[in-house]
C-alpha cells in the first residue's frame, strides 16, 4: 500500500498507509518515484515555526489574522519537489502535452508514495529526455532561486553577495554566475563554502569568523556589493546583507523568516545608506517581468539548464532515504544540518 509522511506534532515524524482514491475523470494516477525534501519550508512545519499553525491566512485580504484553522496537526504530505510514473489516466478530452502511462512526470503532490491529480496539474510536466529523474525534483526548488536572481536585476560584472549555501543558496550561486554576476558566497560552514566554489562562486566568506560587510568592503574597493541575495531565512544574516550592499544597493529577502526580526536593526546601515529590500517569493514573479515570465516558465528554464548541463542539481543530492525512514531525515535536517545538503525521499 502507498505510503504517506505526517507530522503529528511538533519534530515527530510518522509514515502511515495511505487510503486508496479512485480515478474520476479528468484526472491522473502517479507513483511517485522520489521526492525531495524542502530544508527550509518543512522544517518550519516539523518544528511548529511556521505562521500558518498559529494564524489564519486570508486570501482576500492577504494579510495573517487570527485563528487557528489554517494548518493543524498532523500535517500529511507537506512537500513541492515530486517526480512519478503515471501508471493511470482517465481525460475527459485528450490534449497536447497530456502524459501517458509509464512516462515520468514532475510536480507537487507532497510526501506520498501515490497522487490522483486533475491531469492539468501535469499537463506538459513530463520529465524531459536524458535528464535524471532526481533531477527533475528541483523543479520547484529551481525555481525558487530563479525567482530571487531575477528580482536582483542583475547586469553584467555586478558583484552578488548571496547568504545561505544550502541548496537554494548554492543554486542561486550558480545562477548569479550564469547572469554574469561576480559572486561572493556566504555561510558558517566550511563544507558548504567549498561547494559554493563548485558552483560558480568567485569569493567565500565565513560568517561565523569574518564581518561581512567589512569584508564585502574589502572585496569592491570600498563600494559593497550591487546587490545581495539573503535565501537563508535567518534575520542576523538579512541585517548582514544589508551591511554588505552599496549606498543605494538591493537586498532580495529570499528566506522564509520565522518569527520576530531578532539581530535585524533597520536603524543602521538600512537607513543610513538607503538600502531597498526586496522580497522574493514563489507565488509570484518580480512585477516588471510578469507580463513575459510566470511559475511555469520558472519552472521550465530551470529544467532546460538542467537537461543543457548548465546546473547540476543532481551533484547537491547528499542523500537518498527510503521514504520509511523519513523521521531519521528530518532529525537530521534538524539537528545536524553539516551533513547533508539535499536529502530525497525514494518510495518503492
Amino acid at each position: 500500500m502507498p505510503q504517506i509522511v505526517q507530522f503529528t506534532s511538533p519534530r515527530h515524524v510518522e509514515v502511515v498507509d495511505q487510503p486508496h482514491v479512485e480515478l474520476r475523470p479528468g484526472q491522473v494516477r502517479v507513483r511517485t518515484s522520489y521526492s525531495g525534501i524542502s530544508a527550509g519550508t518543512e522544517l518550519t512545519a516539523y518544528r511548529g515555526t511556521n505562521p500558518y499553525l498559529n494564524r489564519d491566512w486570508d486570501p482576500d485580504l492577504r494579510l495573517f489574522v487570527e485563528g487557528s484553522s489554517g494548518l493543524n496537526y498532523p500535517v500529511a504530505g507537506l512537500g513541492y519537489s515530486e517526480v512519478g510514473e503515471v501508471v493511470e489516466v482517465l481525460a475527459d478530452e485528450p490534449q497536447d502535452g497530456d502524459p501517458i502511462p509509464g512516462q515520468q512526470v514532475w510536480g507537487i503532490w507532497g510526501h506520498r508514495g501515490e497522487a490522483v491529480l486533475p491531469i492539468e496539474k501535469v499537463r506538459g510536466c513530463v520529465v524531459p529526455p536524458g535528464l535524471d529523474p532526481v533531477a527533475a525534483t528541483f523543479a520547484r526548488v529551481g525555481a525558487v532561486a530563479l525567482n530571487g536572481v531575477l528580482a536582483a536585476d542583475i547586469h553584467l560584472s555586478e558583484v552578488v553577495v548571496i547568504f545561505g549555501q544550502g541548496v537554494l543558496g548554492l543554486l542561486a550561486t550558480r545562477l548569479a554566475q550564469l547572469s554574469g554576476a561576480t559572486v561572493v558566497a556566504v555561510d558558517t560552514l566550511p563544507a558548504r563554502l567549498e561547494k559554493a566554489k563548485e558552483y560558480g562562486a568567485t569569493h567565500v566568506v565565513d560568517a561565523a569568523a569574518t564581518d561581512v560587510g567589512i569584508a564585502l568592503r574589502g572585496l569592491t574597493d570600498g563600494r559593497g556589493a550591487d546587490v545581495a541575495i539573503e535565501i537563508s531565512g535567518h534575520y542576523p544574516a538579512l541585517h548582514d546583507a544589508i551591511r554588505a550592499v552599496a549606498v543605494d544597493g538591493r537586498v532580495v529577502a529570499s528566506g522564509f523568516y520565522q518569527g520576530d526580526g531578532a539581530g535585524l536593526r533597520l536603524g543602521d546601515e538600512f537607513h543610513h545608506n538607503r538600502v531597498r529590500i526586496v522580497s522574493s517569493q514563489i507565488g509570484g514573479v518580480p512585477p516588471e517581468l510578469a507580463g513575459r515570465w510566470n511559475q511555469a516558465r520558472l519552472n521550465q528554464a530551470f529544467l532546460n539548464l538542467a537537461q543543457q548541463g548548465a546546473v547540476d542539481p543532481v551533484g547537491l543530492v547528499t542523500h537518498v532515504i527510503a521514504v520509511e525512514e523519513a523521521a531519521e531525515a528530518f532529525a537530521m535536517l534538524d539537528h545536524r544540518p553539516q551533513e547533508a545538503l539535499q536529502v530525497v525521499l525514494k518510495f518503492s
